[in-house]
């Protein structure tokens, strides 16, 4: 986040540094608060996959973002997209495993989820220092996108 601030106008920190910092976990609060007091997303793979898709084109937008007003609403959707998918993949990985199952399930789950996106951390960083940081985070949600696209499309194919 030092690099985006700074690239932004806004490396000093102060209070709009802390507002980049904000934002994201602003989202995701909203998300809590409305998802949950509303019911308005039903746990559904094709959901799941459609606001992970929408979570990566808004970091892909933040990463190649100039104008601070816009980075701060695109971090916002980010951290309300974040916690949606992230909450309804959990859901339905609960509701859909086997009974007898369950807690290894859920623990490979958490897992593969936390160990991705360490991998992730450190991918985007070496890259970064190649190609730099924003090109770097906007070419990783591009490729999730992609494989998000690609596993849509695999899984709501008729045979």
């Amino acid at each position: 986040m030092p690099e985006f601030a700074h690239d932004l106008g806004h490396g000093d920190a102060d209070l709009s540094y802390s507002m980049l910092l904000a934002a994201d976990a602003a989202g995701a609060l909203a998300a809590g608060v409305i998802l949950e007091s509303r019911g308005l997303l039903q746990a559904r793979p094709r959901t799941a996959f459609v606001l992970a898709m929408l979570w990566c084109l808004a970091i892909g937008g933040f990463a190649v973002c100039t104008i601070y007003p816009l980075a701060l609403a695109l971090l916002f959707a980010v951290g309300f997209l974040e916690l949606s998918f992230n909450a309804m993949a959990q859901t339905l990985v609960q509701l859909r495993a086997p009974a007898s199952e369950r807690g290894r399930v859920i623990g490979l789950y958490i897992l593969s989820a936390l160990g991705m996106r360490a991998f992730s951390g450190v991918t985007v960083g070496l890259v970064g220092g190649l190609i730099g940081i924003h090109w770097s985070l906007a070419l990783s949600a591009t490729a999730l996108l992609a494989i998000l696209t690609t596993l849509l499309a695999l899984t709501t194919r008729k045979p």
